[in-house]
């Protein structure tokens, strides 16, 4: 249908879940996501790959990912239900299977994400105390935030906004340090124009694509917004300005926290820190004890890296949930718990699948494998989601003159088009980088296969359209 309607009543809408989402609310939960999710993972994995210029990589990956945002703020305008990737290729090409490796990838990516942050946050809380194994933290971390998952989705989004300050503080307190040290006189700005070409890469435009590659794990998230569209008060108004003002928001902090972490640490220095940003911190540039910045700012991190880790353990029992009340996995998935209403059986499988991921990548990496599991996981992530963001922005342009309303938000259709190309770019750059990536991948993928072989085989079909209600996660 190409003329323009009326938008639908939203109290018409046929979702069972509850609305109590703000559109403030959603800003932070889009800005925490984002913010959490890699600047301070990942910082030194794209200083190693650039150089001081590494600002650059950071600036590119977000203009790619914001694009991508504006593609997502389009079609939650015209359909503003649950299920984000997935609704909408189902939308642009009706294609069951096709919808299916969406809606698992997307799963499989949110997995390896929260493996990617869990061993993360044991690297920061390492810091504080080494005494416990770095396994058995990433797997109290994550067991710990299935509970929190399980209280509710409105004291969820709360904590994460609560978080989301936090996170910020740290990052103010790098920016901060950078300000200082440049009045003092003491920064070499050219090490901002410095892009390593000795490397691994040889030239500057691989060096800076590689770096693109690994920091685009840091602009993930941003998808984990739409899966809470049939949660979200107006969401017509809502979306575009928080979803994209929070993509806008996160990439100039992420420029300025490079910035400053470039001029006031040296590059061979942040490259190999398993927790980069807390080495500016270490420099002492702040007239207070190190000792205690040091500390207080791993607690900064720790909180941030947990705000991420809990937006992407809420998104993986909804992708499951959904799944199941299609028919699609085993219906078990769609029960809820009868006080809490949340997805329990899913957030209990989503926590084993993410344990799984920690165990087999520790053991591999201490029988020699080679492999630094956090950059490994976040690859796999980046893979995945690279594909899925790339095939939202053909499903956008496909829709384009259906299911439209006075409302929809219309992003920039040559915008659309550099974002689909980069976005295919950055994907194929880290495949050709790191082959071997696919391979768990594929293991990801399978687990979502079996599950739907378990349901095709054995299911009792139709059961999913009567579960009861899932209100609040």
């Amino acid at each position: 249908m190409s003329d323009t309607a009326t938008a639908p009543p939203l109290d018409e809408d046929d979702s069972e879940l509850k609305r109590s989402i703000t559109g403030r609310l959603l800003f932070f939960y889009t800005l925490g996501d984002v913010l959490g999710s890699g600047i301070y993972v990942l910082i030194g994995l794209v200083a190693a790959a650039v150089g001081g210029a590494f600002w650059i990589a950071f600036a590119l990956g977000v203009t790619v990912a914001a694009i991508t945002g504006a593609a997502y703020a389009e079609l939650v305008t015209k359909y503003p239900q649950a299920a984000g990737a997935s609704l909408y290729v189902n939308k642009a090409f009706g294609s069951r299977p096709l919808t299916f490796l969406i809606t698992v990838s997307f799963l499989a990516a949110s997995m390896a994400a929260s493996g990617s942050l869990a061993v993360g946050f044991a690297s920061y809380f390492d810091t504080l105390w080494s005494g416990p194994p770095a396994l058995l933290v990433s797997l109290v971390f994550v067991a710990l935030l299935v509970v929190v998952n399980f209280i509710g989705i409105t004291e969820s989004v709360v904590m994460n906004m609560l978080m989301t300050f936090v996170e910020v503080a740290g990052l103010l307190i790098v920016l901060v340090i950078g300000i200082v040290y440049v009045f003092q006189g003491n920064a070499d700005f050219g090490v901002l124009t410095h892009i390593d070409t000795g490397g691994d890469f040889g030239s500057p435009a691989l060096a800076v694509l590689a770096g693109i590659s690994f920091s685009f794990f840091a602009m993930t998230g941003f998808e984990n917004t739409a899966n809470v569209a049939e949660e979200t008060i107006d969401p017509y108004k809502s979306f575009p300005r928080s979803l994209v003002g929070g993509m806008v928001v996160a990439g100039l902090v992420y420029v300025l926290v490079s910035m400053a972490a470039a001029l006031t640490v040296p590059t061979e220095t942040l490259a190999t820190s398993d927790a980069a940003l807390l080495e500016v911190v270490k420099a002492g540039i702040l007239p207070f004890s190190t000792d205690l910045m040091t500390t207080l700012f791993s607690i900064i991190a720790l909180v941030a890296i947990t705000n991420t880790t809990l937006v992407t353990i809420v998104t993986q029992p909804r992708v499951l949930y959904g799944m199941a009340r299609q028919d699609v996995v085993p219906a078990v998935f769609a029960k809820i718990h009868p006080v809490r209403r949340s997805p329990w059986v899913g957030l209990i499988f989503s926590g084993l699948v993410v344990g799984s991921l920690l165990v087999i990548g520790t053991l591999v990496t201490e029988a020699g494998g080679g492999i630094d599991l956090v950059g490994r996981l976040a690859t796999v992530t980046v893979v995945l989601l690279l594909a899925i963001y790339a095939l939202v922005i053909v499903a956008c342009l496909r829709l384009r003159g259906r299911d439209e309303h006075d409302q929809v938000f219309h992003a920039s259709t040559p915008l659309l088009v550099l974002g689909f190309v980069g976005n295919v770019a950055i994907l194929g750059f880290t495949v050709y980088d790191d082959p071997h990536s696919l391979i768990w991948c594929a293991g990801l993928l399978g687990v979502g296969l079996v599950l739907f072989l378990a349901e095709y085989f054995f299911g009792s079909k139709g059961t999913g359209a009567t579960t009861p209600d899932l209100e609040e996660v």
